[in-house]
């Protein structure tokens, strides 16, 4: 009987959309801008990479360990829980999967490793609902730090109507989950099997129950919420370490107006994969504040780019590497 050999796993067609209108807005925003000027200011500033991966490695474990707190697990170990955060954020930051393939790849990981599913698709649903209120808060502080500064009063409409727009969906996102939403998830797992056919999609029932019960554990809830809160004011750091080295020193204050209006943009472009286009629109609208040119903003975006790949792509190599030495494990026997 003859062999056929299995259809790889093809990227849905919106996904390509997405990729190819992010992909065309950052070419167009960078020949706007000037690719010379900004591959210049890349290049002055190209020996903070291993400093911004240092504080992005920070930042993982503090994420990791906030993951760790709302899961209330003591199994696995604390580092494998950041681990298996580095490879979930590698995964949403460089694969096509709409921000959200990275948690169900983390929660299978996390499955291998004796976890019940329930619990670690629980315990992922609430950590990414801590960590976007605590995004919402830093905004919000971002916010407060640009008033402080005496920004132009014609932004304050915009920045209301943003923040009540984002305080609606973080709103949304919590009483979804009190009205037992989460089998979106699963239907969700099902259509990603398709492109990541290893992930457990028929495992992930029962989840309610679990979230509902590790929602009433406040303690695990704050402690989660000051972590995840302590990495987004590390990221300042980053920000304010690339434009000194860029060569358009700015404040802490300043940085933390950047990067916390930045990355919400950044989110707000979640379901273009890298938030290509985006993430560029936005630092070259919230740089322009403080009189940043518009190549040092670009080049700032581009630099956490260049970041987020040094450390995403040995974090996908990671999975893969777990992958294949589970497998061969499960061929020995």
């Amino acid at each position: 009987m003859p062999q056929t050999t299995p259809a790889r796993p093809r990227l849905p067609s919106a996904g390509k959309v997405a990729i190819a209108l992010g992909g065309v807005a950052m070419i167009a925003l960078v020949a706007w801008v000037g690719a010379r000027p900004v591959a210049e200011a890349m290049l002055r500033a190209g020996w903070t990479l291993p400093p911004l991966l240092l504080l992005h490695a920070v930042q993982t474990v503090l994420s990791g360990l906030a993951w760790r707190a709302v899961t209330g697990g003591n199994r696995p170990g604390a580092w494998t829980w950041v681990r298996i955060r580095w490879i979930r954020e590698s995964a949403n930051s460089l694969l096509p999967v709409a921000q959200i393939g990275g948690l169900l790849v983390g929660i299978r990981l996390l499955g291998q490793r004796g976890l019940a599913l329930a619990t670690g698709g629980a315990g992922t649903t609430l950590d990414l609902t801590v960590e976007t209120l605590t995004q919402f808060l830093f905004t919000l502080l971002g916010i407060a730090a640009l008033a402080m500064l005496g920004a132009d009063p014609a932004w304050w409409p915009w920045l209301g109507g943003a923040m009540a727009l984002m305080g609606l969906c973080v709103a949304g996102l919590i009483l979804a989950q009190r009205a037992g939403m989460l089998t979106l998830v699963e239907r969700f797992a099902a259509r990603l099997s398709t492109l990541i056919p290893s992930l457990p999609a028929a495992d992930m029932r029962g989840m309610h129950a679990e979230l509902m019960r590790l929602q009433t554990h406040r303690g695990a809830l704050l402690h989660a919420a000051a972590l995840h809160m302590l990495a987004w004011l590390v990221g300042v750091g980053e920000t304010w370490l690339a434009l000194a080295a860029i060569g358009r020193p700015i404040g802490f204050a300043e940085a933390l107006v950047i990067d916390s209006l930045g990355m919400a943009a950044r989110s707000a472009g979640f379901m273009v994969p890298g938030a290509l286009g985006v993430q560029e629109g936005g630092f070259l609208l919230v740089c322009g504040l403080f009189g940043v040119p518009a190549e040092a903003a670009v080049a700032l975006s581009m630099l956490k780019r260049a970041r987020e790949i040094l450390s995403g792509l040995p974090g996908l190599l990671a999975w893969q590497w777990s992958e294949g030495t589970r497998l061969a494990a499960r061929g020995s026997h």
